[in-house]
């Protein structure tokens, strides 16, 4: 959410950023809001005049009532009743006004960073580096339910039956390499100096309209009828919500946490749900980093953090490339983005395994979240990037680790995690 005050000042800058996202059908919001809070504040100024009125009446009062001037002290509380009542309107139109305003805020884009490509959608999105060379082996790569199913690694007929589809049972070697794969990305982050954090898995619409739009909420996030809670998305969500309304002492940012949690999503949109793989699931689970920083340190990170998800991608032998997103796919409270994108061997071709993003003041403005400086209180900045999301991680891993033969070789990496196997074998 912007501020007010910059909006008010630059309303043209504004309504500039809106149509680099391709967002026409919201440029009225910006006079909307504009003529909104003229009204807010003269409505505010004649409240407080009628207010100093009031209380120098009420002074007048004490004094007339003193030297026994009845008469003249009831016509001065009479002028008093009639204040409180023209206060009690101005005050409704002040609370009305206010969520006016807010309501249209809310949906009004983040001023997006100078350096992010000008695109109408995904498709339009720009290759920033390659890292690792993405191989095509002489064999052929069986699509990744084929080789879980050589191991008796995927039962979505039993999760069918459980949970209907998008959900899926992991048993034995697969299950255990993704248990692997989460636990080596913990330690992974706890050695960058990261603290290690298990969140709670649902939130408050508070913390939910504070990190989010309302169209991602909409698209995205389970409701628990008949409660105030949501399903995670992401446990970003949780642990920047862990700071709402607090006030941050300078000298503790950066605030940096990496958090597990299970993730559940309703995946609506043309993309649908896959049938037969597990690459697109309404579950799944996450490894996640969060940076709370000052606002002049925000860009510095934003490079830490995505050159972490390479790192660790590099460390399971897995080619990566970084994908900066463009104007037109950056969510409203965005700033800058990039994705990280895994090879397929199988596809030959990059396909995404997780996202790294600031977002500036916006989700601190919504949540409150400041920071006590020496020159005085301020906003922090946001970040968040994924460390490692499987299934999708899995897919990539067991693709480019797969042997001809159908067993799949345990990077260095992930071997203390996997008993100090070398290898697994397929059971048929």
């Amino acid at each position: 959410m912007l501020d007010i005050k910059f909006l008010r000042e630059n309303p043209d800058v504004v309504k500039e950023n809106i149509k680099k996202k391709f967002q026409d059908q919201k440029l009225p919001l910006v006079d909307e809001v504009i003529d909104l809070d003229s009204k807010l504040r003269e409505a505010r100024l004649k409240g407080d005049t009628l207010r100093a009125e009031r209380n120098s009446k009420s002074s007048e009062i004490g004094i007339l009532m003193k030297n026994k001037e009845v008469d003249k002290a009831n016509e001065i509380k009479a002028r008093v009743v009639d204040i409180n009542k023209e206060l009690e309107i101005i005050e409704k139109d002040e609370f009305s006004l206010t969520e006016e305003i807010r309501k249209r805020m809310l949906i009004i884009p983040n001023i997006i960073d100078a350096s992010v490509p000008i695109g109408k959608d995904d498709t339009e999105n720009v290759e920033i580096e390659k890292f690792g060379e993405p191989v095509v082996p002489s064999f052929e790569v069986p699509y990744h339910a084929d080789i879980m199913d050589r191991f008796n690694g995927l039962d979505k007929d039993s999760a069918g039956r459980t949970s209907g589809n998008g959900f899926y049972f992991l048993c034995g070697d697969i299950a255990r390499i993704h248990s692997a794969m989460i636990s080596y990305a913990r330690d992974f982050m706890i050695e960058k100096g990261f603290t290690y954090c298990i969140p709670p898995f649902m939130i408050r619409s508070d913390v939910v309209n504070g990190v989010m739009s309302f169209a991602e909420m909409e698209a995205m996030m389970y409701k628990i009828e008949g409660e105030d809670l949501f399903l995670i998305g992401t446990s970003e969500h949780s642990m920047i919500g862990r700071y709402k309304g607090q006030l941050v002492k300078e000298e503790e940012l950066p605030v940096r946490l990496t958090g597990y949690s299970p993730c559940f999503r309703k995946e609506v949109g043309a993309h649908g749900i896959e049938e037969r793989g597990i690459y697109r699931v309404h579950q799944f689970e996450k490894q996640e980093m969060i940076v709370l920083c000052k606002p002049e340190e925000s860009m510095e990170w934003y490079n830490k953090m995505w050159s972490y998800t390479v790192e660790l991608f590099r460390n399971l032998d897995i080619p990566v490339r970084t994908l900066e997103c463009c104007s037109g796919d950056l969510a409203d409270l965005k700033v800058k983005s990039c994705d990280i994108e895994a090879w397929s061997p199988r596809q030959q071709k990059y396909f995404e395994v997780g996202s790294c993003s600031t977002l500036g003041d916006a989700q601190a403005r919504r949540l409150g979240i400041r920071a006590k400086g020496k020159d005085g209180n301020y906003l922090v900045h946001t970040l968040n990037n994924t460390v490692f999301a499987t299934p999708r991680g899995l897919i990539a891993f067991l693709e480019n680790n797969v042997t001809e033969d159908g067993s799949v070789k345990i990077p260095k990496a992930l071997q203390p995690y996997m008993g100090g196997v070398e290898k697994i074998t397929p059971k048929k």
